[in-house]
């Protein structure tokens, strides 16, 4: 009893004294030392004499455009992408439907999706199958998993739409500012810069699309780069939020059109390649892969991160925003280099050899072992299929 009476005051003073933590949080979370350097702070970006300036509170907007996106989303795959699937002759593979077995299908969901050669002799005691069904069985119920090509087609589709009209917005936007073309420009009068109403568009919308990323995740094609997807996504939101609340709006708007400058050329060679236009997809993938490594290995970090890491300090001290900025584009620097180094990968074995190129990552659809009277009905609705994951081009799955 006397346990439970200490136990009840300790959690009591701990809600009591939760208010003052947030608070203290908050304080040192805000703090203008941390994101503004020396002599400079908040008061300087109030709104005064017609001037406004980017606030954190704006970004409560972006839930409302994410949610927006996502039924958006849905009425251009049901109205738009099905039937641009249907025109461009996409296909589905016939898939055989697995007979339902109990045995196998608990061991399927609770176990592990590809059983080792122990597991399947044990199987085979279990159910009296032979080892060949009960590995048809397997390879089978594996393909019923996968997403099809009309789910993968919808998908990219509605990707290079919005990565095309944001590009093209991107650059209606920036076209006349002299930041596009002198990179120092980013800096003249930080941070007291002005927001302009084609910003704050270009970044809530930029942001709210990136939010509804992490809320589709669950229903979206999940890669075999889903990690390495997550980062990205996170890291692109703390940087669009992060710019956004301490005024690196100019940066910003130049990174997200750098991004989109190739995202929408990924997504048009998925699109070819699910509608079997392979030499089309190809000649799109390598466009893509030459936009991508010109501008995410030379044009971002010989550039776009130099300017954040030399221009700044010809005119203030360092301080922990400027330090916490860099980390971040580092971050993304980071996973260019890795999707780089796959995307060439895919270019040398297409340049090399007249096969069919094939993304080591993806997971490639599975059929009936030779001999096997299902084999005829497996290679009639056999269809070429393929798919790209945010930043690798991928053949098939």
């Amino acid at each position: 009893m006397y346990v439970c009476v200490c136990k009840c005051q300790y959690i009591n003073r701990l809600l009591c004294s939760l208010p003052s933590m947030v608070s203290s949080l908050s304080e040192w979370f805000w703090n203008e030392r941390l994101w503004f350097p020396e002599g400079l702070g908040w008061a300087d970006l109030e709104d005064k004499d017609g001037r406004v300036y980017a606030k954190a509170s704006d970004l409560w907007v972006v839930l409302p455009i994410a949610l927006a996106f996502l039924v958006i989303r849905q009425i251009f795959e049901r109205l738009v992408a099905t039937p641009l699937a249907a025109v461009m002759g996409v296909k589905e593979k016939v898939r055989l439907i697995v007979s339902h077995n109990p045995t196998l299908e608990s061991f399927y969901c609770n176990a592990t999706k590809n059983p080792s050669q122990s597991s399947i002799d044990s199987l085979c005691k279990q159910t009296g199958c032979s080892e060949r069904q009960v590995q048809r069985w397997f390879r089978r119920r594996r393909n019923q998993d996968r997403p099809s090509l009309l789910k993968k087609f919808k998908e990219a589709s509605w990707r290079f739409t919005f990565y095309l009209l944001a590009f093209i917005a991107g650059l209606a936007a920036l076209i006349d500012k002299p930041w596009l073309y002198d990179f120092k420009e980013m800096w003249q009068g930080f941070p007291i810069l002005t927001l302009l109403p084609s910003q704050y568009w270009y970044y809530m919308i930029e942001l709210g699309f990136y939010v509804s990323l992490i809320f589709s995740v669950a229903s979206d094609v999940k890669r075999k780069d889903f990690k390495e997807q997550m980062v990205h996504h996170m890291a692109t939101i703390f940087l669009i939020s992060f710019s956004w609340c301490v005024n690196y709006i100019r940066a910003g708007t130049l990174i997200m059109l750098l991004h989109d400058s190739s995202d929408y050329l990924l997504e048009s060679a998925k699109i070819f390649i699910y509608a079997g236009w392979r030499n089309t997809s190809n000649y799109v993938f390598f466009l893509f892969a030459a936009v991508f490594i010109f501008t995410r290995l030379y044009i971002f970090p010989f550039y776009i991160i130099y300017s954040t890491y030399i221009y700044p300090m010809t005119m203030y001290s360092p301080f922990f925003g400027y330090y916490f900025l860099n980390f971040l584009m580092m971050v993304l620097q980071c996973l260019h280099i890795f999707w780089a180094i796959l995307i060439l990968r895919m270019a040398v074995r297409f340049l090399s050899s007249d096969e069919k190129v094939e993304d080591e990552r993806s997971d490639k659809e599975e059929t009936d072992e030779s001999g096997e009277e299902e084999e005829g009905v497996e290679k009639k609705g056999a269809v070429q299929n393929g798919h790209a994951a945010h930043n690798n081009h991928r053949k098939t799955e």
